[in-house]
């Protein structure tokens, strides 16, 4: 996925209109356009890094270069957003790893009916 295909992805997710974007992130409506629809496929470092710190990434996933999993997988920006809005609402790595537990027993005590 290029980075213009990322952006805009993130911005739906995220449900700002392109105009909210680039109002956030400092970076003109049409400038952002033509990253969106691959017009202008190198933006600037300065660009980029507003844009990831108004849609919550960073400028590495933005550039491809996404965290991997440990299963070998990419860790897409839907489950980065996800653990990010789980820490700012409090949740500590204790409870998100209670919760893991809890659904690995579910799993588990449903497997064995």
């Amino acid at each position: 996925m290029v980075v213009g295909e990322k952006i805009k992805n993130l911005r739906l997710k995220k449900r700002y209109s392109i105009t909210e974007l680039s109002e956030k992130a400092n970076v003109s409506k049409s400038y952002l356009s033509y990253i969106e629809r691959g017009i202008q496929e190198n933006p600037s470092l300065q660009v980029l890094t507003r844009l990831a710190k108004t849609l919550d990434t960073t400028v590495e996933f933005l550039m491809g270069n996404e965290i991997s999993g440990s299963n070998g997988g990419q860790v897409d920006a839907e489950w980065l957003l996800l653990v990010d809005e789980a820490i700012k609402s409090g949740i500590s790595k204790e409870d998100f790893a209670y919760y893991l537990d809890f659904m690995k027993f579910k799993t588990q005590r449903k497997e064995g009916q």
